[in-house]
């Protein structure tokens, strides 16, 4: 060992005379030299002297202890900072080196004495690494199969039991064999909800009607006549692909306190699976004269006549926008496709506001609005200003009012043009039908209505009666490019209530 090193010599080690020795010596010792103890010097308590460190160590071979005290040449400490002697292993070598007379005196902890086993994880190939990494992924994937599988299990199961529920003989002792659908409508409008039927009820008025003829045509789908014990319903079958659209409309439809009597009576919503696809059913009053568009297309109206079918429709329009506060409230609606096409006329030539499948519904406790509405919806011809040109304010739920009584206005135009006075009335024609194409796009409506200011035109001959020059006047106070600025749906009906007085109208 380092005892028999060249720079190391040995010596009987007494501490005091040591230390004496140090003293008398370090002249001769020059200023490098150490004094350390020394294990293999060949006296008992031998010290050695050496120009590089002291150093100590402790092994444990196989349970067999050994201690090592030596000094060690500076010309074997290198590597600089780690050499050899100065090494240690955890597991069965703990060796100090040190630089200062009889350091190494100190004892050391005694090793472990066998290896710790670190060395396996380190020894992975890359085909145990992937397996580690890939195994996890691959449980967690077969896990999120395992829960998409169950969920669409318990879908179809509860959509099979509600079908069971449906068809059950059972179901039909919720209407009595004699109830017709005058009967329905009545129960509709004075059960207190206001919210349409229990859903059970809903199906099964749904899945006994027939189908009599086809009446109209749309985006959405078809339009058909049914018949249900004895009575006439509007049956609008959607699409599969329009599913959002119809449960849009159904949901709207039973919003609590909705039910009004220029409001399209809502009886029912279901999906019909016919074995190679699902039809989407939502049944709803059937009014023979269609549509106000039909209708004006067909007839011309009365003084009288246009007065009606305008209160009727602001009274409608007022109802949807209004918000009604209370435990068994309902929130402001929104329409946001209202045109002629979209609003039916009833037999005794009222009207009722029809398709809400675009409509919105705004909650005034958080003052938000229930659906991420689209910056441009509806029909392009009848899109107020603010909407053309996408400036309309989004979050605030009036702007979609003020949007909505903009086209209420265009309809207006439309049965006013239709009136016949003192035996004069105009052909029907569409808002705008002299300055744009039949199909215009947005960019040419926003060039008319944003860019140039036009608005239909108003004859100069509505000035010598009365109710057209009210209905003229209105129709500009609707029109106004601020939509803020623009009557309410309450104002006009109040306005149309005076005039249907004054002209002596029987509503």
């Amino acid at each position: 060992m380092a005892g028999g090193s060249p720079g190391a010599a040995c010596r009987p080690f007494s501490p005091l005379l040591g230390l004496g020795l140090a003293v008398l010596l370090g002249g001769q010792r020059g200023a490098q030299a150490l004094l350390c103890l020394c294990s293999s010097c060949t006296q008992a308590n031998s010290t050695c002297e050496t120009d590089g460190a002291c150093m100590v160590s402790i092994s444990n071979m196989n349970g067999v202890k050994h201690h090592v005290r030596a000094c060690i040449p500076e010309s074997e400490l290198v590597p600089a900072g780690k050499p050899f002697f100065c090494l240690s292993s955890e597991d069965l070598r703990n060796t100090y080196c040190c630089y200062s007379d009889y350091c190494n005196k100190i004892d050391l902890m005694v090793p472990s004495g066998h290896w710790k086993d670190e060395a396996a994880p380190s020894s992975w190939g890359p085909v145990e690494l992937v397996a580690v990494i890939a195994g996890p992924v691959f449980l967690v994937f077969v896990i999120m199969i395992i829960v998409v599988f169950v969920f669409h299990h318990h879908q179809r199961v509860y959509h099979n039991r509600q079908r069971l529920d449906m068809e059950d003989p059972s179901c039909e002792m919720c209407l009595s064999k004699d109830k017709t659908l005058q009967d329905l409508v009545y129960d509709l409008s004075t059960s207190g909800s206001g919210s349409g039927l229990p859903l059970f009820v809903q199906r099964t008025v749904a899945r006994t009607i027939v189908l009599q003829e086809i009446i109209g045509k749309g985006r959405f789908g078809e339009v058909w006549r049914g018949r249900w014990r004895g009575g006439d319903v509007a049956v609008k079958i959607f699409s599969s692909r329009e599913e959002r659209s119809w449960f849009r409309e159904a949901e709207i439809y039973q919003t609590v306190m909705l039910r009004h009597e220029n409001i399209l009576g809502f009886i029912a919503a279901d999906n019909k699976d016919n074995g190679t696809w699902t039809q989407l059913w939502l049944v709803s009053d059937y009014h023979e004269h269609g549509s106000l568009f039909d209708y004006l297309n067909r007839y011309a109206v009365t003084i009288e006549g246009m007065i009606k079918l305008a209160l009727s429709a602001a009274s409608g329009l007022a109802h949807l926008h209004m918000e009604i506060v209370g435990t068994q409230g309902k929130p402001g609606i929104a329409h946001r496709d209202l045109k002629s096409k979209n609003i039916l006329v009833k037999k005794n030539g009222t009207c009722a506001i029809a398709d809400l499948g675009l409509a919105v519904r705004h909650d005034s406790v958080t003052d938000t609005i229930d659906i991420a509405p689209n910056q441009r919806v509806g029909t392009k011809r009848y899109m107020a200003p603010e909407v053309l040109d996408e400036t309309i304010n989004m979050k605030h739920f009036d702007s979609f009012k003020c949007a909505d009584i903009y086209a209420l206005g265009l309809v207006y135009w439309e049965v006013a043009r239709r009136c016949n006075s003192g035996g004069i009335h105009e052909e029907y024609q569409l808002p705008y039908y002299d300055l744009v194409p039949s199909d215009p796009s947005i960019e040419e409506m926003r060039k008319v209505v944003c860019d140039q200011k036009l608005r239909p035109n108003i004859p100069n001959w509505w000035q010598s009666y009365e109710a057209l020059r009210v209905m003229g006047k209105m129709m500009r106070e609707c029109w106004y490019a601020n939509g803020a600025a623009r009557l309410t749906a309450l104002r006009i009906k109040k306005t149309l209530s005076q005039l249907s007085v004054l002209e002596d109208v029987k509503i």
